[in-house]
């Protein structure tokens, strides 16, 4: 029933095509891959030849492993070579080879959203087109899986060979879960060398002995299919055509979304008539037969200057809106759209940018796009919303009004048109979708002030007097304007990640950083971390060292308070488990049912609070390319990305300014300073100078600077109350020139010492710049100079 449900959806039946179900899109690839009857170079016929186009998913370029590994030669195509592809025709002679070759290309970029030809399908395999001049049959695999989420594909017309599709690109449910579809005509001329559970009619356990089933599905589907999601499929089948329509509906649908976000979002400029976005388009969003719901971009400052995609994707999340960003698994694509030449890429790696990451600019140019994709279940609101996030975020308040420069729309805040041409009728049955904006329907307790605790020693006078020695061997205060040194203001640290600060007056360095930062995180029941992105409570969570008594003590409004104790939980019942940190594993233990019970009361969710292991082989660790001393390997705590992150008051209050101009009620400068959640607060005279220093020194202590800090969506999040207010990291964007860097990572340099390493408010602070690492003693007290 499922089967036929499936076949009649791409209009035909079980006589033409076959649907073998695989965990996804990408498996389907792979199966066509290693089942395709390849002839390899070196034999008495032909070989085959594996074509692909440039603007082709990973999942496709990736066949060419497997086909390399059969000594079958692979060969790109770029998309404007595909329209002199007819130059490629053979003479009469040479059309009766028989040799199999195999062309891949997508029914519509998932980088941009073009419609490539379904013509091209009979095209190819009737001669008439030949992606490369070479004698031989060719067969097509079309990568459906972006073309269908959103347009109907009809099987009877477009007979392609092989169809991958995913089926959550087309409901959202469920996730591992696709098919391949297989044209019969090919489908008994596929190999089949591995046989799992299922596959077998008969095998011999002992001889090389193997019979595969008759059906194609059951001899592919290796193992036990995911039989109970199939069954869902139908339902889902039947629901998208009575909500829509139908897939022409759909089709209809997204484009006039798209359409309408493309014409406003293309005319957008500044003051000056630069334009706002550099849209990535193979068309003019002119036809939904030639182009998909999809606009991908970058966004522009006032110059002309890319703003990295990362910056972008924070500052859409305060709006509740997901994009996405990076290459998008299309490399072809993005190198084609962005000018990204093949040495840029090999440069780039070597500069450490991996896919996936945020690294969204390198030497001022992108390295990626943003991506915004519309789906049956978009609306206009949900276009709407796009488009004032573009606004907010590029315009002034006190501009009175953005300039558009077309008569299609002009987009307020209080007025809302349609934007479905008669032309491109809507889906009149579409259920819109459910509000994104999430609200805390728990009262929010005010949180007391943290207490500041002093360490209970303090070194000798001698001690003292060794360590200036020490310090004064290896470093020299600069002479600054005014005379005014730079010193420690503040000292935090963050027992339980992402939990409130507790502020000391000294505090003891270890190994990871200061002494019990960041050592507990609270993770779900799923043992995921738990962090104030998902829950902004947990800034409500006050925990506090005494290293007297050897514990932290943990406390919540209308809570009773809960201790546990600083020493590591080695016996038999502690729960050794391993947590994922910034994608890294690390070793941790859990800490009991019942500190359990209590934040999971207090959160009003089931969670557990869990230590990082002291175990050093078990510890997360970064390399130091750039320390005073030989490389090594400096261990991490539960932290982001460096032991230490500090940021500067004088920073601190010009951005005061900023935000304070965007807020209705007045901004307390130590409410601003916990929102950046940094362990070192220090006193400068000059606003950002610390993002020049390359690194410093605190008393007996050295520090690498690793890198600023590139901040998320938790500075809007009042870390008193747990309220939300997105205006703070849109001013930061603002005040930084499009950037959201606040603060500077640090890693520990300690000095051969043995004296034990205290941090303490007060000490001066001796920094060393990026250009001057060695630094020459002041010729004047007066004069400005830096070290």
């Amino acid at each position: 029933m499922v089967h036929k449900r499936i076949l009649q959806h791409f209009h035909t039946t079980a006589e033409d095509y076959t649907i073998i179900f695989t965990s996804g899109c990408t498996a389907a690839l792979k199966l066509v891959a290693e089942a395709f009857p390849w002839i390899p170079e070196g034999t008495k016929q032909p070989s085959s030849r594996f074509c692909y186009l440039t603007d082709s998913h990973t999942s496709v370029v990736g066949m060419r492993g497997i086909t390399a590994s059969m000594n079958v030669l692979s060969v790109p195509v770029k998309p404007k070579e595909m329209l002199l592809s007819e130059k490629n025709r053979l003479p009469p002679e040479e059309q009766n080879c028989t040799t199999p070759h195999l062309f891949s290309y997508p029914a519509q970029s998932n980088f941009s959203g073009i419609k490539y030809p379904l013509s091209w399908i009979q095209d190819i395999k009737s001669g008439k087109v030949c992606p490369i001049k070479i004698p031989g049959k060719w067969f097509v695999l079309l990568d459906a899986a972006s073309y269908v989420s959103t347009s109907p594909l009809d099987l009877r017309v477009h007979q392609a060979d092989f169809i991958p599709i995913s089926f959550y690109k087309i409901f959202g449910f469920p996730t591992g879960l696709g098919a391949l579809l297989v044209n019969n005509q090919i489908a008994p001329f596929l190999k089949k060398t591995y046989f799992g559970g299922g596959t077998a009619a008969a095998y011999l356990a002992g001889e090389d002995f193997y019979f595969p089933r008759k059906s194609i599905a059951e001899r592919f589907e290796d193992g036990t299919v995911s039989f109970l999601d199939i069954i869902a499929l139908k339902h889902g089948f039947d629901v998208l055509e009575r909500l829509t329509g139908g897939m022409e509906n759909i089709k209809q649908h997204t484009f006039a979304l798209a359409h309408y976000t493309y014409t406003v979002l293309s005319t957008l400029k500044y003051a000056n008539g630069a334009p706002v976005v550099r849209i990535y388009s193979d068309t003019d969003f002119s036809s939904p037969d030639v182009q998909g719901p999809i606009i991908n971009f970058n966004m522009l400052d006032e110059n002309g200057e890319v703003i990295g995609f990362s910056q972008v994707d924070k500052m859409a999340s305060l709006y509740n809106i997901h994009v996405r960003t990076g290459c998008f698994c299309n490399t072809g694509a993005c190198q084609m759209h962005l000018g990204i030449s093949s040495e840029d890429i090999r440069r780039n790696l070597q500069a450490g940018h991996i896919c996936g990451d945020d690294i969204d600019l390198i030497d001022g140019c992108p390295t990626g796009s943003v991506r915004i994709s519309f789906g049956y279940m978009s609306t206009f609101e949900d276009a709407q919303t796009f488009l004032k996030f573009i606004i907010a975020t590029r315009f002034c308040k006190s501009d009175t009004e953005v300039p558009f420069q077309s008569s299609v729309t002009k987009l307020t805040t209080e007025s809302v048109r349609s934007p479905v041409r008669d032309d491109y009728p809507s889906c009149n049955n579409a259920n819109k979708l459910a509000p994104r904006t999430h609200i805390l329907d728990r009262d929010l307790w005010d949180n007391s002030s943290a207490t500041i605790k002093t360490v209970n020693w303090q070194p000798s006078e001698t001690e003292s007097e060794s360590i200036r020695a020490a310090v004064s061997e290896t470093a020299v205060p600069t002479c600054r304007r005014g005379g005014k040194p730079i010193t420690v203001t503040n000292i935090y640290l963050y027992p339980i990640k992402s939990c409130s600060a507790f502020e000391v007056a000294e505090w003891p360095v270890g190994n990871q950083g200061l002494l019990y930062d960041r050592n507990w995180m609270v993770v779900n029941q799923n043992g995921v971390c738990m962090t104030q992105k998902q829950e902004p409570r947990l800034c409500l969570v006050n925990p506090s060292i005494d290293l007297k008594q050897n514990i932290m003590v943990i406390q919540a409004e209308g809570m009773d308070p809960i201790s546990i104790s600083l020493e590591e939980n080695t016996g038999k019942e502690a729960v050794i488990c391993e947590s994922k940190v910034c994608s890294h594993r690390v070793k941790t233990y859990d800490c009991g049912e019942r500190i359990a019970g209590w934040l999971s009361m207090f959160l009003g969710r089931s969670c557990r609070l869990i230590r990082q292991s002291s175990d050093v082989k078990n510890n997360r660790h970064q390399k130091n390319t750039k320390g005073l001393a030989p490389a090594t390997s400096i261990s991490l705590s539960l932290v982001n990305e460096a032991q230490y992150l500090l940021i500067n008051v004088a920073s601190i209050l010009q951005l005061k300014d900023h935000i304070s101009a965007r807020l209705e009620e007045p901004l307390e400068t130590e409410e601003l300073i916990r929102r950046f959640r940094a362990n070192l607060v220090i006193s400068t005279p000059e606003s950002f100078e610390e993002e020049e220093w390359a690194e410093i020194s605190i008393g007996s202590l050295r520090f690498q600077v690793v890198g600023p800090c590139s901040r998320c969506q938790i500075i809007c999040i009042d870390q008193q109350s747990g309220e939300r207010n997105k205006e703070f990291l849109q001013s930061l964007s603002a005040a930084r020139g499009r950037k959201t860097n606040f603060g500077i990572y640090l890693m520990n340099q300690p000095l051969c010492s043995s004296f034990p390493d205290i941090l303490s408010v007060g000490s001066q602070v001796l920094p060393v710049l990026k250009e001057n690492p060695e630094i020459q003693p002041p010729t004047s007290s007066e004069e400005k100079c830096s070290g």
